[in-house]
């Protein structure tokens, strides 16, 4: 069993191509591309916390239709473009605004939002967020799970550490001007 984070997939969500700049021609292609990325790592018995902003119901249905090709036990941690129709379909193992769980030994605080300080922030504990659609400066100990961040993908905490042990892509260094 893996457990995998995500957040911000804006499915039936027309607004997320134009104001995320996200690279489909159109908002089925949107929503195809990321089922199959979801499809492609996470198998039965996975277990998927989704950060917020899952869907927008429209047309009515729309949100159930691609929750149920979605494997794993998925958790909601609710966002502020997640409404009542999505939050209330029966295939959610969990629906709150905030967890704290501990995967692989490390203790995590979750929520759609990102904190500025949490509890035990001292003491180790990771901060997962969505929300900022890679879009904030992250503090230690603070990662944002969004899909625009991960190549609309579910990502595991391995991923998340690994990533920022390496840091940001380092621009080639200049090339120096040869003097005759």
């Amino acid at each position: 069993m893996a457990v995998y984070f995500t957040s911000d997939t804006h499915f039936s969500d027309p607004r997320v191509l134009a104001i995320d700049r996200r690279p489909f021609a159109s908002l089925a292609d949107h929503d195809a591309a990321l089922i199959a990325a979801w499809r492609e790592r996470v198998r039965e018995g996975d277990v998927v916390w989704h950060l917020g902003d899952f869907a927008r119901d429209r047309p009515a249905g729309r949100a159930a239709e691609i929750l149920a090709r979605l494997p794993g036990e998925k958790h909601l941690l609710v966002g502020n473009n997640d409404p009542d129709s999505v939050t209330a379909l029966p295939f959610w193992a969990s629906v709150a605004p905030y967890a704290e769980i501990a995967v692989e030994g490390q203790r995590l605080v979750l929520c759609h939002y990102p904190f500025r300080t949490w509890r035990d922030s001292a003491k180790g504990v990771i901060d997962l967020h969505g929300h900022s659609h890679g879009r904030l400066t992250p503090i230690p100990r603070q990662y944002d799970v969004g899909v625009d961040v991960w190549d609309y993908r579910p990502v595991t905490l391995a991923e998340i550490r690994a990533r920022r042990r390496r840091g940001p892509p380092r621009p080639p260094p200049a090339r120096q001007a040869r003097t005759p």
